[in-house]
């Protein structure tokens, strides 16, 4: 009996890479997913067969998540290795961010995986074996300017998939955390702007030079990153054949460099040298922002008597 992988997030990116890698590949039976929206294209690329599935899922969709897992073992009476991979990303200071996209991203980015990993975890103690791969991003390690949000969605799913891989060992399933650095990919296209933060950029307001900084910044390291969607799949797939003991596998070339700096440098250090280095930081605030003795008469003002 072939090994069943299921994929999330097979849109674009990533995830279709993963998906094309699966197809070719005839070691698995797979299922690839994405919201309904994508489905037609993804059918124009892939030819549904009896060992590949391409189905609707919506991971904030805690019934679609069950139907499909349902399905699934109606067909092929197990699942061995889930792929959570489906993500999205507002981008927003924290002033800016509102209740409807910071909770869209949270169950997106951590809630759906999550509600994926508890649909399938019995199937998996039942079959005393399988596997759960969580892609992450360093977003999950540290955190930038404007990015707060999707931050904390990553830190939170890195901190389930840590204590998971306690509790999954007795019951024979790996559980792998794939972190990501920066991916040559346009997917920096797909950034959502929080409505303030569109409102802010449109009226040059005292926090638009945070987007004005970082959105070419963080463009201009995607482009110059040596690793592609391409070269990640190929990661994920090697995961998958393996099957690490191991928690943590980088999926880019310079996440071990962010994790070794994190690591050596102390945080009030590291803090202040990656404030320095950010493009435009020393700018930031403009006309707003308070000379160090206005800062000091300030902090008086508000001193009891």
């Amino acid at each position: 009996m072939k090994p069943v992988v299921l994929v999330t997030g097979c849109a674009s990116g990533i995830g279709l890479e993963l998906a094309r890698k699966l197809y070719e590949n005839d070691e698995y039976r797979v299922v690839i997913t994405a919201r309904a929206r994508h489905l037609p294209a993804l059918r124009e690329i892939f030819r549904a067969d009896d060992e590949f599935m391409i189905r609707e899922l919506d991971v904030t969709d805690d019934k679609n998540i069950y139907q499909l897992v349902d399905e699934i073992c109606r067909s092929w009476k197990r699942i061995d290795v889930i792929v959570n991979n489906a993500a999205v990303c507002y981008r927003g200071v924290i002033e800016h961010m509102d209740a409807e996209s910071e909770m869209l991203q949270l169950q997106t980015n951590y809630l759906g995986p999550l509600s994926l990993v508890r649909a399938v975890l019995p199937i998996m103690r039942e079959q005393r074996t399988g596997q759960i791969i969580n892609v992450s991003s360093v977003s999950g390690m540290l955190a930038m300017p404007t990015m707060a949000s999707y931050s904390a969605s990553k830190h939170a799913l890195g901190g389930a998939t840590e204590a998971l891989w306690y509790e999954a060992q007795p019951f024979g399933i790996k559980v792998n955390l794939v972190d990501l650095g920066f991916v040559k990919s346009q997917s920096f296209q797909n950034v959502v702007l929080a409505k303030k933060a569109k409102m802010s950029c449109a009226i040059d307001g005292p926090l638009s030079e945070y987007y004005s900084s970082m959105s070419p910044f963080i463009e201009r390291l995607m482009k110059l990153s040596p690793t592609t969607a391409e070269n990640v799949a190929e990661r994920i797939l090697h995961v998958i054949r393996t099957r690490p003991s191991k928690l943590h596998v980088s999926g880019t070339a310079d996440v071990a460099i962010f994790a070794t700096m994190k690591k050596l440098i102390p945080s009030r250090v590291f803090n202040r040298i990656l404030y320095w280095v950010l493009p435009g930081s020393m700018k930031w605030g403009g006309k707003w922002r308070q000379s160090s003795r206005q800062r000091r008469l300030a902090e008086r003002a508000l001193e009891p008597v």
